[in-house]
């Protein structure tokens, strides 16, 4: 069984930044796709970024140009850097892997942008 731990929200001032990580157990990290989502109260949830096990990335719209998805397999982690952080970025963010035809999910972690 796969778990996923992300860490790294908190609150921060508009055009502050922040790193997320999402550390993942087992050996079959470096298989996996890997995504990042977010979801706002009252919103459905949606895909943020997303890194193939190939090193392959692709963004939302939202996020292009201010956030930067990336993985180290050695340490089976992902990672999401935000800068320039609006007060829309406020959601709850969940990482997600995708590996031998499963999704497995983590418990998600709050990011508030406020001044």
């Amino acid at each position: 069984q796969v778990q996923l731990v992300e860490s790294g929200g908190g609150l921060v001032q508009p055009g502050g930044s922040l790193r997320l990580s999402c550390a993942a157990s087992g050996s079959i990290f470096r298989l996996s796709h890997m995504a990042w989502y977010r979801q706002a109260p009252g919103k459905q949830r949606d895909m943020v970024a997303r890194i193939t096990s190939g090193g392959t990335t692709n963004y939302a719209d939202s996020a292009k140009g201010r956030f930067t998805i990336s993985r180290d397999n050695a340490k089976n982690t992902g990672y999401l850097q935000m800068n320039s952080l609006k007060p829309e970025d406020t959601a709850v963010y969940y990482c997600k892997m995708e590996v031998l035809g499963r999704d497995y999910w983590g418990q998600g972690t709050q990011v508030t942008v406020s001044s």
